[in-house]
């Protein structure tokens, strides 16, 4: 179990909705990686403690975030920033994408997932 117990039946909620309508990104990305296709099994949208995080791997405890414009707002930066250590304290690696290198540079992203799960 990697959910905060307060909060999961919310987060579930939202996991659940946003498996359901995931971003073109996240679905272009799904699409490699699912099925154990680079040889792990990775989740989407998963609860780890009060976060949902786009993609994990739990048996090499790494993060896949895909990120929007809106995450080079300054407030969400911060925000992303809080987010990473939290999970890098709980003793998962966290990687960053955009929406562009994913839907425009699959190759080199899937690439650089390797690299963490080596």
């Amino acid at each position: 179990m990697t959910a905060d117990i307060n909060n999961y039946s919310l987060l579930k909620e939202n996991a659940k909705r946003m498996r359901e309508e995931p971003t073109e990104a996240e679905s272009a990305l799904w699409r490699f990686i699912s099925n154990e296709r680079l040889g792990y099994k990775f989740r989407r949208q998963h609860i780890i403690d009060e976060y949902i995080v786009d993609f994990v791997c739990l048996n090499k405890r790494l993060i896949i975030e895909i990120d929007g414009k809106y995450h080079n707002e300054v407030n969400q930066c911060e925000l992303d920033e809080q987010r990473t250590h939290k999970l890098t304290d709980l003793g998962y690696t966290v990687i960053r994408f955009t929406n562009e290198q994913v839907t425009c540079d699959i190759e080199n992203t899937l690439l650089e997932i390797k690299k963490y799960l080596i």
